[in-house]
């Protein structure tokens, strides 16, 4: 049962179907695995026991306790125990997020909560899954806006396009121009900059009118200078730039952490990332130091 509101919570959930608090309490379910028989999908256990009869032409891995499951060219969900949670009625569907599921349904996208039920009405030309709980929507004006978990429009659908919230912020476009809105919808970075993402690690990359890349902060400062002909996003605390087409890495104060000298480089991952250098392969660390294959 939900603390919150006091609705009754299916096994394996994450959030609340009726007023998306997320359940830090939540059962988990035991891992089970897209399994294949013949020309039909189900899922195993670790030991590769059916735990869920090959009934269905693909699945999905399980999310939140449910798994997506293809009939006919219909989406629906199952639980743990193979039962048809929710029907395999519609045209498409995303998994749970914060409680809901965007879900398509005669050409429109609405969303259902995790019991099935129809909780934002299938009347959006275009939809996205609900991150801080909010989920961005087309209307029928081709114009994006914002809906809570209730389906109000909490910021109206005036936008030629907008990102999901991200860090308190979503990235919009007005007019060719993009710029980045509250969750009160107001406008607290301007739209003036020729592209731009979503904050990732407090600051977004974004393009200046030099058709440079750098970087804001959540306050609209320039953190780092739009120097760059290419950036991304800020992984492990440092962010791949290219310059003067080489490859390097800055920090978050816009040092540059690793000199840009690399032919082509990749995001860190666990503490590495891989580089090429005059036909070499291997990875570096973040201090920079150089771990040649053979």
């Amino acid at each position: 049962m939900c603390p919150s509101c006091g609705k009754t919570i299916p096994d394996g959930s994450a959030f609340c179907p009726g007023c998306g608090t997320k359940l830090a309490s939540a059962k988990k379910v035991a891992a089970l695995i897209p399994y294949r028989q013949r020309d039909k999908w189900g899922f195993c256990d670790r030991d590769r026991k059916m735990e869920v009869p090959a009934l269905y032409h693909s699945v999905d891995p399980f999310s939140n306790g449910l798994a997506r499951v293809h009939v006919d060219g219909k989406v629906g969900f199952v639980d743990a125990k193979g039962n048809m949670a929710i029907p395999a009625v519609y045209d498409n569907a995303d998994d749970f997020s914060e409680g809901l599921a965007r879900v398509k349904l005669n050409g429109e996208y609405g969303y259902i909560d995790v019991n099935g039920n129809m909780a934002i009405p299938a009347v959006y030309d275009g939809a996205d899954s609900f991150a801080e709980g909010f989920a961005r929507v087309i209307g029928h004006d081709d114009k994006w806006g914002f809906v809570d978990i209730k389906g109000n429009i909490v910021i109206p659908a005036v936008y030629h396009d907008a990102d999901s919230f991200a860090e308190g912020l979503a990235r919009v476009e007005l007019d060719g121009e993009y710029g980045y809105i509250d969750a009160k919808g107001n406008i607290v970075i301007p739209a003036v900059y020729h592209g731009a993402d979503s904050f990732v690690e407090g600051l977004a990359r974004v393009v200046g009118r030099n058709d440079k890349w750098g970087f804001v902060d959540a306050k609209g400062n320039m953190a780092i200078p739009a120097v760059y002909n290419w950036a991304h996003v800020f992984v492990e605390g440092l962010a791949l730039v290219r310059l003067n087409e080489r490859y390097g890495f800055v920090d978050a104060n816009g040092n540059m952490a690793i000199p840009a000298v690399y032919d082509h480089a990749d995001d860190f991952s666990e503490g590495l990332a891989p580089v090429r250098l005059n036909g070499k392969c291997g990875y570096i660390d973040t201090m920079g130091t150089q771990y040649w294959e053979d």
